[in-house]
């Protein structure tokens, strides 16, 4: 069992036995301590359920984060964590690649190579979206955190957010759909939710705040794994959006979509 699987078992112990399942990161810290662990900030952070420690799962219980610190273990892995569906279509995708496409392989980059590419346009906005129309209309927002005060629920469990802290990877909008994107590297089975869910809500509550300016008319939500197979990169998306925009489980899968990525015979 790896260190911050042991932090995690532990804190889940204390919380069984004193029936009280919401704990601060002060906790984090001194179970981290106790373990060995050297990152305690980075203990809580599960985004792939096959990442979840054993007891966790036997258990049924998954981890959320309420702000301020706070963290809370909740039951019902299948209502945090989402499996990915199959890719529907694969595209051929031709690309120059530049300096710095590949200089390193963060989640960042990844982004940034979609859409260089208008990969990300493509797939959110379809074959109809004119370059010249985009040129014009499309604005990208590069990655930033902020924190959110707003109540939802799991299940219909009421779950209040407190000056929570979200980071979105990156947003693109044109003709009011905003569209919010994750990224990773690799091909893992499934996402927490709310990496998602959080930057939809931070934008379903800009649709009511005089100060935007236009109208927010649909929100879309993607994923965006990088995966390389037999020599080729693939950038896989996944679209959804929440049909009830309170409920984190109103999840709805929208489409998907991988593209291969086939450099042009030329240098930079």
């Amino acid at each position: 069992m790896s260190k911050k699987a042991q932090v995690i078992t532990e804190i889940f112990k204390i919380c069984r036995k004193k029936k009280d399942y919401t704990f601060h990161n002060d906790l984090v810290k001194k179970v981290s301590q106790k373990v060995g662990f050297g990152n305690p900030f980075d203990a809580t952070k599960i985004d792939d359920k096959s990442k979840l420690p054993e007891i966790l799962i036997k258990n049924d219980y998954a981890l959320i984060h309420l702000g301020k610190g706070f963290h809370s273990f909740i039951k019902g892995i299948d209502t945090i964590f989402h499996t990915f569906e199959p890719i529907q279509k694969t595209e051929d995708w031709s690309y120059r690649k530049s300096v710095l496409n590949h200089y390193n392989t963060s989640e960042s980059n990844v982004l940034s190579v979609a859409n260089n590419q208008r990969i990300l346009h493509r797939f959110v906005l379809g074959k109809e979206a004119k370059l010249y129309e985009m040129e014009k209309s499309l604005k990208t927002y590069f990655p930033h955190r902020t924190k959110i005060d707003m109540d939802y629920s799991i299940n219909g469990v009421p779950i209040s957010l407190d000056k929570m802290q979200i980071e979105i990877d990156l947003t693109i909008e044109m003709n009011g759909i905003v569209s919010v994107f994750e990224a990773k590297n690799g091909n893992p089975n499934s996402f927490v939710i709310y990496q998602l869910y959080h930057p939809f809500l931070y934008y379903h509550k800009a649709k009511n705040d005089e100060n935007v300016c236009g109208k927010i008319d649909d929100i879309v939500c993607v994923y965006l794994t990088k995966t390389i197979e037999e020599g080729f990169i693939f950038l896989n998306l996944w679209a959804y959006t929440f049909e009830d925009p309170f409920e984190i489980t109103s999840i709805k899968f929208l489409k998907s979509c991988s593209y291969k990525l086939i450099p042009e015979q030329s240098k930079c």
